[in-house]
């Protein structure tokens, strides 16, 4: 691992380019101070194919008619990401395509894929398709630049992250199937590498399988409707849910992504992911289990409280890189 500091060359050079083509550019269009859309055609290039792959080609034991046939082609795909070895840990990180400088501080901190020399973690940023093509156009640079980005060919938004997630988990099913462990989380959580990897996945023990874990929530549907989280009652009449994780951060078995997919295939969607995500579970007979670690929420950093954690929410781009450059010049201190 790189002394604290140490810049490889070739980041150099990526983020040199990134400075100077993406990122001025997306503090240009995000000023709202455009000139004219002369300069459009001056940024845009063209978007690159990804390989088709047949339609449940990895799914051909599925024989009734599917309910979600979650047919989406890529927009931006990076199907090779695990051909040279099957990865310990796969990340996946919803985003949208303004939240660059998080995507950037996750590359730089916690999401850095060469921090363990001993464990391969592979880390991918999750979007739809940007109704604005020069957000597009961005992200498709982005891509070229740093490999990590896959775009299905959804409109990204809110009641469409289901459709994310299910996209991460088709990924992995079919590019990434002999990884062993997927953590999906969002792009303002801070996560403990170290704690995630050494002291619940052990990568020294068997792995497990069937396995679902996170910051377990019993609840039920918010009938209100000016709720961020109103769910209608023709859409899920039940009075309670069965027990999901938290969006924010969770994680399982590589196994578990295909079943989930395929469940999918065969249940309503609804727009509130992890309800979905345990909607899906409770059909499979799969049980998350509670863990301590993930937090939905945001706290206070103080040294020894983040060692103890996997997640926390509402991390900042700026924040990320203060936490993660305090806890690693300081690992020799003792709690």
């Amino acid at each position: 691992m790189p002394a604290q500091g140490t810049v490889m060359p070739s980041k150099v050079s990526c983020l040199y380019l990134l400075t100077v083509v993406c990122w001025a550019s997306a503090l240009w269009y995000l000023s709202g101070s455009r000139p004219s859309s002369s300069y459009v055609g001056q940024v845009s290039i063209p978007m690159r194919k990804a390989p088709k792959v047949s339609k449940n080609s990895t799914f051909s034991n599925i024989r009734t008619r599917s309910l979600n046939p979650h047919d989406f082609g890529y927009l931006i795909n990076e199907a090779k990401k695990c051909e040279a070895e099957p990865p310990f840990l796969v990340i996946l990180i919803s985003t949208t395509h303004k939240e660059f400088n998080a995507r950037q501080a996750i590359r730089e901190t916690w999401g850095d894929e060469t921090t363990f020399p001993d464990v391969r973690v592979v880390t991918l940023f999750l979007l739809g398709r940007s109704i604005d093509t020069v957000l597009n156009q961005m992200v498709e640079q982005e891509s070229q630049i740093f490999h990590d980005i896959v775009v299905e060919d959804f409109i990204d938004s809110y009641h469409n992250l289901t459709l994310k997630t299910l996209m991460g988990m088709r990924w992995v099913a079919t590019f990434c199937p002999k990884s062993q462990y997927v953590l999906k989380t969002d792009s303002d959580i801070f996560v403990n590498m170290e704690n995630l990897i050494y002291n619940l996945l052990k990568p020294t023990t068997k792995p497990r399988r069937r396995y679902f874990t996170g910051y377990v929530i019993n609840g039920g549907p918010i009938r209100d409707m000016r709720s961020k989280w109103y769910m209608p009652r023709d859409l899920y009449p039940e009075s309670k849910y069965p027990p999901f994780c938290s969006g924010t951060g969770y994680v399982f078995s590589a196994d578990v992504a295909e079943l989930i997919y395929k469940t999918s295939l065969h249940t309503r969607l609804l727009h509130l992911e992890d309800v979905y995500v345990g909607v899906c579970l409770r059909k499979l007979g799969i049980h998350p289990f509670q863990n301590s670690g993930f937090n939905h929420w945001k706290m206070a950093y103080s040294l020894c409280r983040y060692r103890r954690v996997v997640t926390v929410h509402q991390i900042s781009p700026e924040e990320m890189h203060r936490i993660w450059n305090d806890m690693t010049s300081k690992k020799h201190l003792k709690c």
